[in-house]
């Protein structure tokens, strides 16, 4: 314990002024280290699909179902634990239905009773491991006294039966109780789990990011650990050009324009204007937009236009990059200028010294004597663009969110968090990066990437301020980029080389190294984490379950969190994504079938079923004094300690 000196004491005082005030926060405190441990919860990689993501945060990766069948698995049926289950989940859709079934006024009254009473049991129970100081803070204000009357009701003391009961009558007789079971339904959801870990990736693919930022900014405590695509928007949001053609490349791609446009409040109109006088029809089919072949064949001329979208801004987007990377000869991309290698006379391309023909002769806008210049036109949309994303008000507001909440990783509870990688060599070295005169690997090389991020997003008014802009777009695509981990990103020969040998992006020697349980160990220890009992939690790469690949490596020390939450992933990986809970009895990994739709799991009560796997068991139940929160409630505790040694020999005189 740090000893604290009696200035900090002093200081201290203000706070607890008396000996009686000091020893109720001690013991206070004392006792709050000796509750179980608060339940987090891990999930990475949820590229914009909102419902799914809003399912598994209001089921608690099935855990809520588990807390409902420990308290009422001998007194209801299954079907009735699936429909309280359900009207948790969804409070206000679900009661709107069962009530609609219900054939009296007497029989409406009756279930509401019935059913606030049950709400109220797994109230407690899902508060029973915290404070009832944290617990009152949770309460909804317009229900806190009736909820908190409630939640005192004890069998033993028969004589507040009639009280007790009379409160339910009242509430359902004065038209509140539609109120109060959706008040109590989120308080239990907010109580099931304490803390939430996002291990990136919430941008791209899926429709509605910005709801999960939402969500998220609504809720108690939480933390992300950024992904290669959150930054690619945090470059967006910082003003780089070449992440926002990425952004919008990406978005044209997926048909999400939707989300930047009245999302975000960002015109696309000279960006439309520019595409259809420049392009023609897409004759590539690679630029089609990734939707269902229904859509295509509803939305012929709006997917035609995404296509132009998509084409106009790859052009685009490498033109920027290239410039970028010849600015930056530290990043060693040189073998990425692609556009000067085209032979415009055969429309070929040779690259690391084989040729391919082109797919598409439509390059409308680059002039072979400079490629990477951009056109005037293409100029001013840029500028635009640029414009428009820096001065997006909402975009500004979840961009600071997730920067201010979050980091490159974390270590928390002697676990270390990470989307991607940790760059490593063959040899299982770690790779080390070139940056203003120093060399950076290992943990100080995810920390001087934090520290640009950060620079990045808040110092947008200062001269320099595109070194930092170049260094986010590197953290993209570039290869000792631990979010990317790769050797090199193939946008362009996806897109223009029908060979698909050369789509092949080489992984990082991390990705089968990470098997190696000595290799999880160098990591976690360069991290400052105990190797006998830290973990890494990983994301980033969807794990191939249908191939038979292990999410679980090292020997347990490893675990891989990316199950595939995109539907665009689900084909390969067989599964709906995974997640991680880890409560005071230990880890364990959660197996999710894919999502339905909200509709399915409220008029069917089809739950997403959670297979769960025991990764690390807890010998002994785990207390709060034994994570991070406890050290420093102890730290706490031992200056509270001090300061009642000071008012006892006079050194600090109290105040009350």
């Amino acid at each position: 314990m740090q000893k604290p000196d009696l200035r900090y004491l002093e200081l201290l005082s203000k706070n607890f002024p008396t000996i009686d005030a000091t020893l109720t926060e001690i013991i206070n405190l004392e006792a709050i280290l000796n509750l179980p441990k608060g339940t987090e919860h891990f999930l990475s990689d949820l590229h914009g699909e909102f419902e799914a993501f809003e399912h598994v945060l209001r089921n608690g990766s099935g855990n809520l179902k588990i807390k409902i069948q420990e308290i009422f698995n001998n007194r209801l049926t299954n079907r009735e634990m699936n429909t309280l289950a359900t009207l948790v989940y969804y409070p206000e859709e679900k009661m709107k239905m069962i009530i609609e079934g219900l054939d009296s006024e007497e029989e409406i009254k009756d279930w509401y009773r019935i059913t606030i009473s049950r709400l109220i049991e797994l109230t407690a129970s899902a508060g029973s491991k915290y404070t009832r100081s944290k617990v009152r803070k949770a309460l909804p204000k317009e229900f806190a006294y009736v909820i908190e009357e409630l939640l005192s009701r004890d069998g033993k003391y028969i004589d507040k039966t009639d009280y007790y009961n009379e409160i339910i009558t009242s509430i359902v007789d004065l038209d509140c109780a539609d109120d109060l079971i959706i008040a109590i339904c989120h308080l239990i959801q907010q109580l099931i789990v304490d803390h939430i870990h996002i291990l990136g990736d919430i941008y791209d693919r899926g429709p509605c990011p910005e709801k999960i930022i939402g969500r998220l900014k609504k809720h108690h405590s939480v933390d992300v650990q950024w992904g290669n695509h959150d930054i690619l928007w945090f470059g967006a949001a910082s003003g780089s050009p070449a992440c926002i053609a990425n952004v919008l490349r990406i978005a044209s791609r997926y048909d999400n324009l939707e989300t930047i446009e009245d999302s975000y409040g960002i015109s696309l109109r000279q960006l439309i204007a520019f595409v259809e006088s420049t392009y023609g029809g897409v004759s590539n089919k690679n630029f089609y937009p990734k939707v269902d072949e229904t859509v295509i064949d509803t939305y012929p001329h709006e997917l035609e236009q995404l296509g132009r979208v998509q084409q106009a801004m790859a052009i685009i987007q490498f033109k920027l990059e290239g410039q970028i990377i010849k600015r930056n000869p530290d990043f060693n991309m040189k073998h990425r200028l692609l556009l000067d290698k085209i032979d415009f006379d055969r429309y070929e391309i040779t690259i690391d010294g084989k040729t391919y023909p082109l797919n598409d002769k439509n390059f409308p806008t680059i002039d072979p004597r400079d490629p990477y210049k951009l056109s005037k036109e293409e100029t001013d949309v840029m500028e635009r663009l640029v414009h428009a994303f820096t001065n997006s008000k909402h975009l500004q507001d979840d961009a600071a969110f997730l920067i201010n909440n979050g980091g490159m990783y974390l270590k928390y509870n002697e676990n270390l968090l990470f989307h991607g990688c940790i760059p490593m060599d063959k040899d299982g070295n770690f790779m080390s990066f070139h940056l203003e005169g120093q060399e950076y690997k290992g943990k100080a090389l995810f920390d001087k990437f934090d520290e640009i991020i950060r620079n990045g997003f808040f110092e947008r008014e200062k001269k320099s301020h595109f070194i930092y802009l170049d260094l986010i777009w590197y953290l993209w695509c570039g290869e000792k980029s631990p979010l990317f981990g790769k050797k090199a990103m193939k946008t362009f020969e996806r897109y223009y080389i029908d060979d698909k040998e050369s789509h092949i992006e080489e992984k990082n020697a991390y990705y089968h190294l990470r098997e190696d349980e000595d290799i999880a160990i160098k990591i976690l220890k360069e991290f400052g984490i105990n190797p006998e009992t830290g973990h890494i939690i990983n994301g980033h790469t969807p794990v191939k379950e249908r191939k038979g690949e292990n999410p679980v490596k090292a020997n347990g020390r490893l675990i891989v969190i990316d199950g595939g939450y995109s539907p665009t992933y689900q084909d390969t990986t067989g599964l709906g994504g995974y997640t991680l809970l880890y409560n005071s009895y230990g880890l364990k990994l959660c197996v999710h079938e894919p999502f339905t739709s909200k509709e399915d799991a409220i008029n069917n009560e089809t739950d997403i079923v959670s297979t769960r796997r025991v990764v690390d068991l807890e010998l002994e139940r785990a207390k709060i004094k034994d994570t991070d929160k406890g050290k420093k409630l102890m730290q706490e505790s031992y200056e509270l300690k001090c300061l009642l040694k000071a008012y006892r020999s006079g050194k600090i005189k109290e105040k009350g």
